[in-house]
């Protein structure tokens, strides 16, 4: 029989921050890693933890895209938390 890795949810959002800074590098670390970790934190309560990088990466995928097209044009300006 194989055996089954078990992954532990830090390694899978330090992985996720690492996929969101290269999607969006002009985003700061620090609010890449601000947002993943509120994302993270709704699901605090949640007994099935299995599915809970996936849901926590895609909110904050669809969270920059959100703050990206509202954010002004402005050439060489970060997103910075807040």
């Amino acid at each position: 029989m194989g055996h089954t890795m078990q992954v532990s949810e830090e390694t899978l959002l330090a992985e996720i921050q690492g996929r969101l800074l290269d999607e969006f590098p002009h985003v700061a670390p620090a609010a890449v890693n601000t947002l993943i970790r509120e994302e993270h934190a709704r699901f605090e309560a949640s007994q099935i933890r299995d599915f809970i990088p996936l849901f926590v990466e895609k909110r904050a995928r669809r969270e920059l895209k959100r703050k990206i097209v509202n954010a002004p044009d402005v050439p060489g300006s970060k997103i910075t938390s807040g």
